[in-house]
């Protein structure tokens, strides 16, 4: 009679929790959201001179695939206006898209995630009346938290762009999105 017990409970449990679990990760489909953040750019590497901080925005459009309870991926495409600077006659501004892979980890409305991918940057300086542009692509990092509400969630997250020609560039932002 125990063993019947057992796998009623065993039964219930698993009831029960199927769905839950199938809640538990982020809303599935196609999603767009907008974020404001600080940016941090120090640079180029021949001469540190170039240092600042600035109010960044971004744009972007992702998908999440909702093929496993409790693990989140993703990919993401953004525009992110990293912010700009002016001093005197010097006027400094970045821009990037940015292409990326996200894995995360779903615990109810609350998760963490991972991101990986590429920016293709553009810099704008001018110096007096001398424009200077410079352009890549590189490597970009992120981590983050996301609490989610229904289709609306909110993510606070830091990236890394792995720039070439500048020892530091990242941004850290709080960003809305919805899913569709």
């Amino acid at each position: 009679m125990k063993r019947s017990h057992s796998i009623i409970l065993a039964s219930l449990v698993s009831t029960l929790a199927l769905p839950l679990a199938a809640h538990a990760g982020a809303e599935s489909g196609i999603y767009l959201g907008a974020g404001l953040g600080d940016t941090n750019i120090k640079g180029p590497l021949e001469d540190d001179s170039l240092s600042f901080d600035s109010t960044g925005y971004k744009l972007f459009l992702g998908y999440n695939f909702g093929v496993v309870p409790l693990v989140d991926l993703a990919v993401e495409g953004a525009y992110v206006n990293l912010g700009e600077e002016s001093s005197g006659n010097t006027k400094f501004e970045q821009t990037s898209w940015n292409g990326f892979g996200l894995a995360g980890l779903s615990f109810g409305p609350f998760g963490i995630f991972g991101k990986a991918g590429m920016a293709a940057w553009d810099t704008k300086t001018k110096i007096g009346g001398v424009n200077f542009d410079d352009s890549g692509t590189d490597p970009v990092y992120g981590l983050g938290a996301r609490l989610q509400f229904g289709r609306v969630s909110g993510r606070l997250e830091w990236e890394y762009y792995d720039q070439s020609t500048f020892d530091d560039v990242s941004m850290t932002s709080i960003s809305f999105l919805y899913t569709f």
